[in-house]
Order: C-alpha cells, then sequence, then structure tokens
C-alpha cells in the first residue's frame, strides 16, 4: 500500500498508510477529523503549534509528540529531543535539531525540532523551521524531504537547493511558501533547479509514495 503524503498548506502535513494518520504542525485545518494515530509538532510558532488545530486532528487514540515547550502548552504528550527516536507501532520518529544558525528567530538553544518519520520502509524527512544545519547534512536514505522555501524564518530556494545536495533524497516537496512569506514562484524556483524530483503540490494535493 502506497504512503500518502498530503500538504496542508504553509508548513502543514497529513501522511497516511492504511489505518496510520500523521499530521505534522496542523495549522488552519478545514475539518475537525478526529483521525490522527500520531501527531507531531515541531515548535511554539503560532504557525507550526496550534491548540486548535490539534484538537480538531486528536482522536480517541492520538498520541502528541514535541519538543518540550509545545507539550507544557498543550498539558499532555511525549517530549522529544533531537536525536532522540521513538517508536510507535509501525511507525519510528527521529527528532532532527531545527534551527537558524546565523539568525535569532529560531535558537538551536530551544531545541526546536524536524522529524525523519519512517512507515513501511519509506523515510520522510520534513525539516521544520530551520536553515542548513550539520544536522540535516548527516541525514541519510531519504525518500521524500518536506523543505521550507520561503526564506526570512528559514531556508530560502538557493539553500533550499543546497540541502538536497547534501541529503540527496529522491524526492523533495517545497513548503513554507503561499502564507507569511514564500510565494508559488519560490517553490517553482525550487523544482527547477533541485537536484532530484520535486513536486510542488497545492494545498490539500497530495503524493503517493
Amino acid at each position: 500500500m502506497a504512503v500518502k503524503i498530503q500538504w496542508l498548506g504553509h508548513a502543514s502535513f497529513k501522511i497516511v498508510d492504511g489505518g496510520t494518520v500523521i499530521y505534522i504542525d496542523p495549522w488552519q485545518l478545514s475539518k475537525a477529523e478526529h483521525d490522527a494515530t500520531l501527531i507531531l509538532v515541531s515548535h511554539t510558532h503560532y504557525d507550526h503549534y496550534s491548540a486548535e488545530d490539534v484538537a480538531k486532528a486528536t482522536g480517541p487514540d492520538s498520541e502528541l509528540i514535541g519538543p518540550r515547550d509545545v507539550i507544557i502548552a498543550e498539558g499532555n504528550g511525549r517530549i522529544i529531543k533531537p536525536g532522540q527516536i521513538i517508536e510507535l507501532g509501525a511507525v519510528k520518529v527521529t527528532a532532527v535539531a531545527s534551527y537558524n544558525p546565523n539568525k535569532q528567530f529560531h535558537p538551536k538553544a530551544n531545541n526546536w525540532l524536524g522529524f525523519v518519520v519512517e512507515i513501511e520502509g519509506t523515510r520522510i524527512y520534513y525539516a521544520g523551521d530551520t536553515d542548513i544545519t550539520d544536522e540535516m547534512k548527516d541525514l541519510t536514505n531519504i525518500d521524500v524531504a518536506l523543505l521550507p522555501v520561503g526564506g526570512t524564518y528559514t531556508m530560502g530556494v538557493e539553500e533550499a537547493v543546497t540541502a538536497v545536495e547534501h541529503m540527496k533524497p529522491k524526492r523533495a516537496i517545497p513548503c513554507h511558501w503561499g502564507e507569511i512569506v514564500g510565494s508559488h514562484s519560490d517553490a517553482e524556483r525550487f523544482a527547477d533547479a533541485a537536484e532530484c524530483e520535486v513536486e510542488v503540490l497545492h494545498p490539500g494535493e497530495e503524493l503517493s509514495v
């Protein structure tokens, strides 16, 4: 069965494999599905951690995983730190440090996160709000990289292209554009320049892996 990756807009994704449903940074959800097996939240900025949207995704058996400040704000869930691994059924989640080495928006000391999600032999890297980091450069065997291209607070197009050169993912999906910062033209420029297959999705569209 194919793993489906749906871009919900901005930096929000839904990954579905059979009965397993994973949300990453749910934000501005159009419907309250209450269908999540797992909810991953990268950090506490409002466009990534939204208590209202976490509630829309949360079902009777959902589990929330995120950095310490997210879990404290939500009042429940499991804390994960960069480098740690949590396995939940058929899903393996590895936390990857996500930060700006030379900007003040996302300090490394906050222990904010990206995630490598492994499901059905597929490795999906969600970068979070980050620039290129040593931790990112060390990633290998990535099937799909979900990379910000909007710039200002995260990598822009050129840096995202360089990130692909380091990681060598099989595919990439640009995100963190269309809301707040970044445009469709940024996503297309990334697609034209990146040394891998790139899927430029519109909100609600999905990629089957």
